[in-house]
């Protein structure tokens, strides 16, 4: 492959996303100088050594390290670098300024292509603090009720505008862009939000009133009444289907309303059925002329589809405009799916798809259009998931194919590792370490997902992996995202390691700095042979002599350039990915599917299911009645709020208030409060103190949620669980029960605005001690976005695929799209290259953090 291939396939389509509408993506673009680094070493592998590499990977680390907005100058500066080296294509050249004689003359043919698939004239730019998320594909504008996103093959469409439809005259032009609807593309992929069952022609007289109905009649009067109270003009319409007689009423009169119904005229009538004066009156129907179409009628007679938010402009205008756009431009979106591998899995063609999803044949099942379940929209999913895995299993090639180090995994190097264990390992947690150490044999890198339920023995498989690591002499890492998991994570380490001569250091912000820099140098020496600490670990001043294994606990805390930094460190280290909050299977593998995955599903004998009881808040002298039973019999316990002090704009129960209340239900016990905004010291001091029972009932904040392990705690109280997710729930939950001694959680519910839906999540709870059924539950309820918090890194917001209902067709789609990628690694081949495409430019920052898990 030559430099310019390389930088074709790897580099540019990241670039091409960064410069996207005037450098906007450029704030959004992630990882660039870890990209730019593996390509450089790719390069110099294949031969093609240039002295303009070095200065390019410099260029990188100098845009990933610029504020968002000034960003698309540290761009051009990147662009420049690679000017020096290869031609650049037309839009990359037009953005990093006026392309050289060369570039004109060297641009190749395929980049017409290329250009057309680009977005059409951006829209208007905003400020940078008000800007939504860039998103890699053509789409409306962030005030649009719905984000209406075109994929990049139908691209040529969003350039035409709506003003070319018959119908489309300035007004509805401009009340369609309000609803993010500006061109063709956009109309054709605002799909039905909801579909309406009118293949049944209803009789007036078999009309019921309170229901919604279809029925056909001919004009046989219209009256203007004047009504005093309200000082308005009603117009009322009078039909009649020969049998009975039916009234239509307006309440906002024109001219051209009035005109519209002449005597005689025959009209289709849909809309909600009431009575008034005896006989039966629909207010402001929706209607169409029986003799306006000769194609057959839009609105009656079928299934018909309802576009959100269109009731201004007119349902019926909308599906007349849609209709024509179909008729005249549906021949010119092209197939992006293999043929066969359509035909396998029996999906419709996009043309079909687009055609039936805006209008379903008679013969479709309603309830299924409804539910986003029919063919065509299953088609849609598919599509989505299939691009998304095709571009998972091309970052899973890309980790696969660079060198690592192969470690010494044989049994007998195994067996020293777990001899350092206290206690036997279960079937799982065995099960797991062997397939961590066939990752860490192999010469390539591992990259590999760790999940298991609260208590299931992580730590344990992860000091296993460490030790692998150290036996081979490289270094271990283990980044925590608190100062608590830290800080139990050293203290397990070196009680364990205790007398073996290896040296387990700490590193923490809070510590102090004589302590960091003591830390460090331990570290960068070598002497220090495990590392564990927190984001400090991350910071420049931090390094190593040999990291070989990066261990990342609770990785949903970190955005995925913090894995990088960390990764970065070392020359090729194995990375291992743990989490205690378990993700749904459908969730894993769009997270995480180029991460080979291991689950620990089974808990260490002597762990005893937590009994959970939610209780209504008026009922919460029951909840510390059990506490204090609890206590009388020499346990601990918990009380945990969801704030650390009161805030004015909320009505949680919050810590420092809940200490002064509970020190008063508690006369005589030893009551102290925990939270994240107290000094390192004063939080040691705490938590030792519990540890060593020397306080009874721990006040906190969800500081305890993850590394805090007290056996002799056995009750918790949770105020305003509703306000909680099930996983976080879960995760607390998991503190009491971890000696063996029987414990409960009880969850105070305040009642919310969520009311019905809030009591059926903590439900959930009471049912199941399993962290798997309660996450599955979690997202079928919130959705996976909600599900992960705002925060999470690395979630692609998907149109149509539902990854609660869809968990098949993304096992269908990931199992087609890594055998594709097996077959065409590249995807090189011509009929692969609109799908290529295609999946850069949906996933492009997914795609240029190729090296991070």
């Amino acid at each position: 492959m030559s430099l310019r291939e390389l930088l074709e396939r790897k580099l540019f389509p990241p670039l091409r996303f960064a410069c996207r509408g005037g450098g906007e993506g450029a704030a959004h673009l992630r990882g660039l100088s870890a990209l730019c680094g593996a390509i450089a070493e790719e390069a110099e592998k294949a031969g093609h050594p240039h002295e303009a590499l070095s200065k390019l990977v410099e260029a990188a680390r100098a845009f990933d390290r610029a504020p968002a907005e000034h960003r698309a100058d540290e761009l051009r500066s990147v662009l420049l670098r690679v000017r020096e080296m290869v031609a650049l294509p037309p839009e990359l050249a037009a953005f990093a300024g006026s392309p050289s004689p060369k570039e004109k003359a060297e641009a190749p043919a395929g980049e017409a292509f290329q250009l057309q698939i680009q977005d059409p004239t951006p829209p208007p730019r905003r400020p940078p603090a008000r800007r939504a998320p860039s998103r890699p594909a053509v789409e409306a504008e962030t005030h649009a009720p719905a984000r209406i996103v075109v994929p990049a093959y139908a691209a040529p469409l969003a350039r035409i505008p709506l003003s070319t439809l018959p119908g489309v005259g300035p007004k509805m032009e401009a009340a369609l862009a309000k609803k993010g609807i500006q061109s063709v593309a956009h109309l054709l992929f605002d799909l039905p939000r909801a579909y309406q069952d009118r293949r049944s022609v209803k009789r007036i007289r078999d009309l019921l009133p309170g229901e919604k109905g279809l029925t056909f009649g001919r004009v046989v009067s219209t009256q203007e009444i004047y009504v005093r109270k309200s000082r308005r003009k009603i117009f009322r319409v009078v039909i009649e289907d020969g049998a009975d007689r039916l009234a239509l009423a307006f309440f906002h009169v024109w001219p051209a309303l009035v005109r519209r119904f002449q005597p005689g005229k025959s009209f289709f009538v849909w809309g909600e059925v009431k009575r008034f004066g005896g006989s039966k009156q629909i207010v402001h129907p929706e209607l169409e002329e029986a003799e306006e179409r000769d194609g057959g009628a839009l609105s009656a007679g079928r299934i018909v589809p309802v576009y959100r938010g269109m009731d201004e402009i007119g349902q019926g205008r909308v599906r007349a405009v849609v209709e024509e756009a179909l008729r005249r431009h549906l021949s010119e979106i092209p197939e992006i799916l293999p043929e066969a591998l359509r035909r396998e899995r029996g999906l419709p063609s996009i043309r079909e798809t687009l055609e039936r999803i805006h209008f379903p044949p008679g013969k479709a099942d309603v309830e299924a259009l409804c539910a986003g379940a029919s063919p065509w929209h299953r088609r849609l999913a598919y599509e989505e998931l299939f691009l998304l895995s095709v571009g998972l299993a091309l970052k899973a090639k890309g980790v696969r194919v660079e060198p690592g180090h192969a470690f010494d995994t044989s049994p007998e190097r195994l067996s020293r590792a777990l001899s350092f264990l206290p206690f036997s390992p279960t079937a799982a947690q065995r099960r797991v370490i062997e397939e961590i150490a066939r990752d860490m044999g192999a010469p390539e890198p591992m990259n590999r997902l760790l999940q298991g339920d609260v208590g299931s023995g992580k730590t344990a498989v992860a000091l296993v992996a460490c030790l692998l690591a150290v036996f081979d002499g490289r270094q271990a890492a283990v980044l925590a995202p608190t100062e608590i998991l830290a800080e139990q994570h050293h203290r397990n380490f070196s009680r364990l390691l205790e007398g073996s001569g290896i040296d387990v250091a700490l590193l923490v912000s809070t510590r102090g700095a004589r302590a960091a820099n003591e830390a460090r140098s331990r570290i960068a020496s070598g002497r220090a042979r495990i590392a564990v600490g927190t984001h400090a670990l991350l910071s420049a001043a931090s390094s190593f002599e040999d990291l070989g294994l990066v261990v990342i606990d609770e990785q949903h805390r970190f955005g995925v350039e913090q894995r990088a930094e960390l990764i970065a460190k070392g020359k090729r280290p194995d990375v291992l990915v743990m989490t205690a909050t378990p993700i749904p299977r459908t969730l894993s593998l769009v997270l995480h599917g180029e991460l080979t995955q291991s689950v620990i599903d089974e808990l260490p004998p002597g762990r005893t299911p937590v009994l959970t009881k939610v209780l209504p808040a008026r009922d919460r002298e029951k909840a510390y009645r059990l506490v204090e039973k609890e206590l009388a019999a020499g346990h601990q316990a918990y009380v945990v709020y969801p704030l650390i002090e009161e805030s004015e704009r909320s009505d949680l129960e919050d810590a420092t208030r809940g200490l002064a209340l509970l020190r008063e239900r508690f006369p005589g016990r030893r009551l102290a409060l925990l939270h994240g905004r107290m000094k390192a010291e004063e939080r040691d001091e705490v938590m030792d103190a519990f540890r060593r029972g020397e306080i009874d009932l721990l006040v906190s904040t969800t500081v305890v949620e993850v590394g805090v392990d007290v056996p002799n705690a056995t009750v918790m109280v949770v105020e305003n669980a509703e306000r909680f997710g099930l996983s976080q729930l879960h995760q607390l939950r998991g503190r009491v029960g971890r000696g063996g001694k029987k414990s409960a959680c009880l969850l105070v519910d305040h009642g919310s605005a969520e009311g019905r839906r809030a009591k059926e999540r903590l439900a959930t709870l009471e049912r199941s001690n399993d962290g798997f059924v309660i996450a599955q539950a979690d997202l079928e309820i919130r959705g996976p976005g909600e599900f992960l918090g705002t925060r999470q890194a690395g979630l692609p917001e998907l149109q149509h695929a539902d990854l609660a209902r869809d968990a098949r067709l993304l096992e269908q789609a990931r199992s087609d799209a890594f055998h594709l990628v097996g077959r065409d690694s590249d995807l090189a081949d011509p009929a692969h290259r609109r799908l290529a495409t295609e999946v850069m430019e949906r996933f492009a920052e997914r795609m240029s953090l190729a090296r991070v898990g």
